[in-house]
């Protein structure tokens, strides 16, 4: 008959709990996700914002700040009034459809009230928050015209504008001619406009 004999008494290696090796694995992926995206963004200062060049130079100056720039402009998010103080008959009403053409909105032209002197100098003229719309409006019809707030009592037949905020009263200088400052634009479209910085 074997004997067997009697061990000693039994060490045991107490394995981790779950929830404990679960926990390392997140902290060790925490800390390495932290270490990878440090040195992405230390890459030697070549980071790109949105929207700008890394290449561009704050300092060049190849480009001229004061030349003239081409900028989009919506023309038809106003109204325009005409009106002749020119003395030339049917004038107004040949700006008023030129100004159409050309994607304004321009309400039927009238005159100014009788017994006004005739105007030498068309005049573009408007309501306070008009100001950049009456710009646009003076460099389409060339640029050498008057411009000014509008006057009161505003001068047309019946001293009302209705929903206009620009007046444009025509002078023997424009009467009858062609529109000088058109650049694009037309049929309700954003025109092209060239404006002087400034």
């Amino acid at each position: 008959m074997s004997q067997q004999r009697p061990r000693g008494p039994r060490t045991s290696i107490s394995a981790p709990s779950t929830g404990t090796l679960g926990a390392a694995v997140a902290v060790a992926a925490l800390v390495l996700g932290f270490l990878i995206l440090r040195d992405v963004r230390s890459d030697g200062g070549a980071t790109v914002t949105p929207g700008t060049d890394s290449t561009e130079n704050p300092t060049d100056s190849s480009v001229d700040p004061n030349a003239p720039t081409t900028v989009p402009f919506n023309i038809s998010g106003f109204k325009i009034q005409v009106a002749n103080a020119s003395g030339v008959a049917l004038s107004a009403g040949k700006m008023t459809t030129d100004l159409q053409a050309q994607g304004y909105v321009v309400q039927p032209a009238l005159n100014v009230p009788a017994g006004t002197a005739k105007r030498q100098k068309t005049g573009v003229f408007y309501l306070a928050g008009c100001e950049t719309n009456a710009q646009y409006v003076a460099t389409t019809l060339g640029g050498a015209v008057d411009m000014a707030a509008m006057p009161s009592p505003v001068p047309v037949e019946g001293g009302s504008l209705k929903e206009a905020c620009i007046l444009v009263l025509l002078g023997t200088d424009l009467a009858g001619k062609p529109l000088a400052g058109v650049v694009g634009g037309g049929s309700g479209q954003a025109a092209t406009t060239t404006v002087a910085p400034g």
